[in-house]
């Protein structure tokens, strides 16, 4: 289960900076090299999980988390393969990027909660921790000073934007430097304005 060969894209000769970018549900790893490129990031190497049958989980990432196993476990499992595989091969963690769009950023801020590391930076397009209401995030100091950005809308079908917003809080808690954008009317979509804020947090890193 989601063990399925991760799409690579080098787009320097030589790039310290990792974006393992994780795609949403009915997706695949093509809608995040179009994501990819319009970032234009030419210094950095992008990673493209592929999910079974291109969902990571198969109910709402708000609806109780036994409805959402054992693929959900598994998603978060493949995840950390990725991840440690990076490390092993000796990548610093801060030089690792994490982000996703809807159920992808849904599940990357899953990860980064359970495997919280000084990561470079998080990209949360449309995106929240994943769990019912009333839900409980332990508080992780190891995110201390890691940039975010995170975006949703007021009518978005999919991520509410209490769920954006208490993500976000999270976030703060444990140290982490979190950006939120929540639109006014956008559809389920990454408009250039939250290209063009992720753009700046990566370039930032250097």
């Amino acid at each position: 289960m989601h063990k399925n060969p991760v799409l690579e894209r080098q787009r320097a000769a030589e790039s310290d900076l990792v974006f393992v970018l994780v795609h949403g549900r009915t997706q695949n790893p093509k809608d995040m090299e179009a994501i990819a490129d319009r970032l234009a990031l030419d210094h950095v190497r992008f990673l493209f999980p592929a999910a079974d049958g291109n969902s990571w989980y198969p109910d709402k990432f708000m609806a109780p988390v036994e409805n959402n196993q054992p693929h959900l476990g598994a998603a978060l499992e493949h995840y950390e393969t990725i991840v440690s595989g990076l490390l092993a091969d000796g990548v610093p963690q801060e030089r690792i990027i994490l982000g996703g769009f809807s159920q992808g950023a849904c599940l990357t801020c899953q990860f980064i909660a359970e495997h919280p590391r000084r990561y470079g930076a998080a990209a949360i397009f449309t995106g929240g921790l994943i769990g019912p209401k009333g839900t409980v995030w332990p508080l992780h100091q190891q995110l201390e000073g890691m940039p975010a950005f995170l975006s949703t809308s007021e009518v978005d079908p999919w991520v509410p934007p209490e769920r954006t917003r208490e993500t976000h809080e999270w976030m703060l808690q444990s140290g982490a430097r979190p950006q939120l954008k929540i639109f006014t009317d956008r559809e389920h979509t990454v408009l250039d304005e939250e290209i063009a804020a992720v753009r700046k947090m990566v370039r930032a890193l250097g």
